[in-house]
């Protein structure tokens, strides 16, 4: 009784003052929880990472300098992936805890409606939306980059002391690009990232219906930004009949420069990588580009893509799971909490393999897939908030 007198004025209704009073207790403790989880969980994310990267940075030349900037460019990728896990569990703990004293009770028996209770939960929900949009469009596109340039730059340091061939430096293997505005096929034997230049290359020059017309082959070839065209050494240009297909000519050379050829070499790197390595600017350029081509690998890529932008509500979507979770739960250990999280994200992860499939066979469009995983969650919070009222 005396918890709910302490938010009741003069007249029988709770004092604005009071509520102001549990505001800043109720951000005090879920803050400090917060930040207890945030911390463990980046700190387990960082030993997963010094675990896995440490002994090849040190195999690879690395100082302690250096593997402390590495650490530190990789922590801020880490923070859009954990906050609605750490949302989560932080307020499955502290809600869960108040519910326990009777605190919430208190103040619901005081006239104060959880709309108005949770009010400073839902104002930080809004300030993560856009932490998370700015992590996501800013920071983890420049962490994801700047982390990558630092291994392969050990990798080509490495490969150079070791007096390894030039075109064996950073050497990626079979690359293949096709630019269908500039009706141009690219095949590489080899392309190294070292010296940006691609050994064993063959363009293809295509009509309109995409038939064969010309070809180079060239033994080396490379972007010559300053002259604005890729050079081609040691090779032959061959035409072709576009009926027939019939050879016409082949005419040798030494050195070919092409001044209509601006195909980029980075982006023509990039197709074959994994999407979960490559940044949201990556992803939205290499995406515009497989569209052009028709790629059946535009799927993946433009589900993560979506994925990240869709990620921003996501701490709203979490904190509408929460708050009906906790305080309509029984009064039990805090462990159950985060056992109840761990099955949540399990779902999430589920939902999300599910959409991922029915975009890579065409039974949904990429953005639909992408939002899928967010609109369960949804679904899930308006059921544990009809059941709260």
């Amino acid at each position: 009784m005396h918890g709910v007198c302490a938010f009741r004025g003069g007249r029988g209704s709770f004092n604005s003052e009071r509520v102001s009073t549990f505001d800043r207790y109720l951000l005090r403790e879920w803050l400090q929880i917060l930040g207890l989880v945030l911390a463990a969980t980046v700190g387990l994310l960082l030993v997963q990472v010094i675990y896995e990267d440490f002994r090849s940075l040190s195999e690879l030349g690395a100082g302690v300098a250096l593997l402390v900037r590495y650490v530190a460019v990789r922590v801020p990728s880490f923070l859009a992936a954990v906050l609605p896990l750490a949302l989560l569990v932080s307020l499955l703990y502290a809600l869960g805890r108040m519910h326990r004293s009777n605190e919430l009770t208190a103040l619901r028996a005081a006239g104060v409606g959880f709309g108005r209770m949770m009010a400073p939960i839902w104002a930080v929900g809004v300030a993560c939306c856009a932490l998370s949009w700015w992590l996501n469009t800013e920071i983890v596109p420049w962490s994801v980059e700047q982390s990558r340039a630092i291994k392969e730059d050990l990798e080509f340091r490495g490969q150079t002391a070791r007096a390894l061939p030039t075109d064996r430096i950073g050497a990626v293997q079979s690359v293949a690009f096709d630019n269908p505005d500039a009706r141009r096929v690219w095949f590489i034997n080899r392309f190294a990232r070292g010296t940006m230049r691609g050994y064993g290359v063959s363009v293809s020059e295509l009509d309109a219906l995409r038939r064969e017309r010309v070809r180079i082959v060239a033994a080396e070839a490379w972007l010559d930004i300053s002259r604005g065209g890729w050079v081609f050494q040691r090779g032959r240009e061959m035409v072709f009949d576009v009926e027939s297909g019939e050879q016409t000519s082949s005419t040798p050379f030494e050195e070919k420069f092409a001044s209509g050829y601006r195909d980029d070499p980075q982006l023509m790197l990039l197709i074959d990588r994994k999407s979960t390595r490559l940044s949201l600017w990556e992803l939205r350029e290499l995406i515009v580009q497989l569209e052009k081509e028709g790629s059946p690998k535009l799927a993946a890529y433009a589900v993560e893509y979506h994925g990240l932008i869709a990620g921003v509500v996501g701490p709203l979507i979490v904190i509408a799971i929460a708050i009906p979770f906790a305080v309509t739960g029984v009064r039990v250990n805090p462990a159950v909490g985060v056992s109840k999280s761990i099955g949540l994200f399990f779902l999430y992860y589920v939902l999300s393999t599910v959409a991922t499939s029915l975009a890579a066979r065409g039974v949904v469009e990429p953005p639909v897939a992408a939002w899928l995983p967010n609109a369960g969650m949804a679904l899930i919070a308006g059921w544990f908030f009809l059941r709260l009222r």
